[in-house]
């Protein structure tokens, strides 16, 4: 057993709490999961008593690698083992959670199942376990930890374990152990890093990385190398473009951009292969074992010594040999060497041959130009790494203002770098921090130098255009006025954040804009000076941009990017004397309170309503009454000239005054018969045509004739003859 499987499986088995800290390769996963399985088996642990232990690691790739260690260690066992991370199923899972017995699992797809699987519970849980505890417990897991805690039981055994183990108070708070043993294995060592480990720096300039790097691999085809990276959009465009320039070894990448099978194959595909270059992000930076690692290249500095410590520990693992290479930019050497001195790590400077390295800049050029996507990926390279620079908590080691941007963009492939909102403003801090006599002095030695190096540029264009040689790509480079954007970049843009402000900046409580291009200086002009404009545009005059009140960028805007920036109109109501009010407006408290509490206000309300809606339908019903009176006055006087037209003098006809007080007393009747009239019209079908008013009077004429009863036989007779007329 190694020094730290020794001291640390006693203690575990013992069921004590366990702080376990020791060098990167040295047998710590063996000293959480051999306890767990003894601890389990002791109590003769089975299926129906659940969940007995949870193991928790930072990253997916070190889950797996703790399962299948798991697995090798475990198989004499009965125990149910589950590997639950995320990229996976879920509702799979979810069916099988509920029958495990120890869980291996990263902190975001356990507080999940917590909240969504009906069936797992963690009551009965016997062992917490945390691989790579120090970085589990910073501010990046600190929420899903603290979720997470909160549903499991106090009365459980917590080892935890890491190569820079965590001593904070607060941390061991949260996680409520019980006077814990910490076994530092390592802690009075000399070094803090494998005596089996060589390392060394390179101190270079910011755009000569990428050529040392290619230099490097092309002079190391039979060695296993990990170079570390720090973004995911670095590391996808160094390995689009070194797989273009086919250097003789196979290239791989790693990083949290790509879904949980394809790093899983390739995690497997470079433990396997036994020359190869894996490029990747901090995700492959801790407790994953890659065997016969030979070389570990950091191109970009780590944010501390801790995470140097977990780099170069993938390789020189156990008893093995391995070597180490990190390169600094001048501005990163002094405060890093210093803090790894602080951690006890023996490393030391060398030099690169000048005769051996070769530059890639043309050829990365050469792509750009004719990929655009190879274009779009440097692009986003070179904002990604001067962002993770400007992040950075240590401004000692990490100096945005002092790296040359324009250097960098060139050595990506680039014509121009684009313009970066952040660097802009940690420059106005630097300068604000200054005294206003240093910053003219350092502006008028600016100027001077920048008129220096302009004369030196003419002097090399006029020797170069004396030379005469100028390849395709040198006349692309030196183009004035040109557009360096490529399509996907100007995606990126957004115009609707562009932001102007009274001084020509832009607004500096926009943090989400990092791509911007450089504005003008707009000047808000006054009435007069609008009229002295019209007149000088009818003379013909023409201005410059830097004059007008319109940016660049607006002038090329599109009319649906224009209709974006306008200002959105409010919704206003005017009241009856004319004034504009907003759609909803409140009163105060104490004004809503002084026509009483809310209850008695509700009421008043309803009562009102409903008095308002009472007298609203009493008048409704009158009119409609009166309505139908009219209709049965106008239907009578239509009867009575039927009548009188057909009997003359021997037909009795009512009065005016008899009919008005016939239909007074046939009122009830009447509207009866126009509900009925309606019913019928309602039922009648949309193709059946309504008749019209003629139509209806011959019906009724020849329906209706008022005669007296024939008394003799002449009114008979008339009777036979109007019958045979009506016919």
């Amino acid at each position: 057993m190694t020094e730290i499987q020794k001291k640390g499986i006693p203690l575990a088995l013992a069921k004590r709490d366990v702080l376990g800290a020791a060098k990167t390769g040295s047998g710590k996963t063996l000293s959480f999961l051999i306890p767990v399985l003894e601890l389990l088996f002791r109590q003769q642990w089975n299926a129906a008593d659940g969940l007995g232990a949870v193991i928790i690691s930072p990253t997916r790739e070190l889950a797996v690698q703790i399962f299948e260690v798991l697995k090798k260690i475990g198989r004499f066992h009965t125990f149910s083992a589950g590997l639950i991370i995320g990229g996976k199923e879920f509702k799979v899972e979810q069916e099988r959670i509920s029958r495990m017995n120890i869980l291996v699992c990263t902190p975001g797809r356990l507080l999940q199942h917590m909240d969504q699987s009906a069936g797992f519970t963690c009551d009965n849980l016997q062992m917490l376990i945390l691989d790579e505890a120090d970085r589990i417990m910073d501010m990046g897991f600190q929420n899903t930890m603290n979720a997470i805690i909160e549903n499991l039981p106090p009365q459980r055994q917590t080892l935890m374990f890491s190569a820079t183990q965590t001593r904070s108070v607060k941390d061991l708070a949260r996680l409520s152990l019980k006077d814990p043993e910490y076994v530092a294995v390592h802690e009075k060592a000399e070094h803090s890093t494998p005596k089996t480990l060589s390392q060394h720096y390179v101190v270079t300039e910011l755009p000569n990385k990428l050529d040392i790097l290619y230099s490097f691999i092309k002079s190391h085809l039979k060695c296993k190398t990990i170079v570390f990276l720090s973004s995911c959009k670095q590391t996808r465009f160094v390995y689009e473009s070194f797989c273009k320039l086919q250097p003789g070894v196979p290239i791989m990448h790693l990083h949290g951009k790509q879904k949980q099978t394809k790093r899983v194959d390739i995690f497997r595909k470079f433990t396997s292969t036994q020359h190869a270059v894996l490029l990747c992000t901090d995700i492959a930076a801790r407790g994953l074992d890659f065997p016969a690692v030979d070389w570990v290249l950091q191109l970009d500095c780590p944010e501390d010594a801790e995470t140097y410590i977990h780099r170069v520990g993938r390789t020189a693992r156990f008893d093995a040999d391995g070597h180490a290479l990190l390169i600094l930019v001048p501005s990163e050497v002094e405060g890093m060497i210093e803090e790894l001195k602080k951690k006890r790590v023996p490393i030391e400077e060398i030099k690169i041959k000048s005769s051996k390295q070769q530059s890639i800049q043309k050829q990365l050029q050469s792509f750009c130009f004719q990929n655009p996507e190879i274009k779009y990926l440097a692009q986003r390279a070179f904002v990604a790494y001067m962002r993770s620079i400007y992040l950075q908590k240590n401004k000692q080691i990490f100096n945005v203002t002092a790296l040359p941007a324009e250097e960098f963009a060139h050595a990506l492939g680039l014509a121009g770098a684009p313009k970066i909102k952040f660097v802009k403003k940690a420059e106005k801090k630097l300068m604000g921090a200054q005294p206003a006599k240093k910053a003219d002095t350092e502006d008028e030695s600016e100027n001077e130098t920048a008129a220096a190096a302009a004369e030196e540029e003419s002097k090399d264009e006029k020797e170069e255009q004396a030379k005469g040689q100028k390849t395709k790509y040198d006349r692309m480079f030196q183009r004035k006025n040109q557009d360096i954007l490529s399509e996907h970049y100007n995606k990126l843009v957004d115009f609707e954040g562009d932001k102007v402000t009274l001084g020509g900046g832009m607004d500096e409580d926009d943090d989400e804009d990092f791509l911007t291009l450089q504005r003008v200086n707009h000047e808000i002009e006054s009435d007069e000076d609008d009229e002295e404009g019209e007149e000088d545009k009818d003379e013909g005059d023409i201005k410059d941009l830097d004059d007008e009140n319109i940016s660049k960028r607006k002038l090329k805007m599109t009319k649906k990017h224009k209709i974006k920036n306008m200002p959105k109109g409010e919704k206003v109501i005017f009241d009856e004397e004319g004034n504009a009010h907003a759609e909803y407006e409140f009163i105060n408290e104490e004004d809503f309170l002084k026509a009483g509490d809310a209850k008695t206000q509700i009421k008043a309300f309803i009562d009102e309503k409903s008095t308002a809606m009472e007298t609203a339908d009493k008048e409704d019903k009158e009119i409609v009454r009166q309505k139908r009176l009219e209709k049965k006055i106008k239907r009578k006087e239509r009867e009575r000239a039927v009548t009188e037209g057909y009997s003359g003098e021997e037909s009795d006809v009512a009065s005016d005054e008899d009919n008005v007080s016939a239909m007074s007393e046939d009122e009830s009747e009447s509207e009866e018969e126009e509900e009925e009239e309606e019913k019928a019209d309602r039922k009648r079908k949309w193709y059946e045509e309504q008749e019209s008013e003629s139509e209806a009077e011959d019906t009724k004429k020849q329906k209706v004739i008022d005669v007296a009863e024939p008394q003799t036989l002449e009114d008979q007779e008339a009777l036979a003859l109007k019958l045979l007329g009506a016919a």
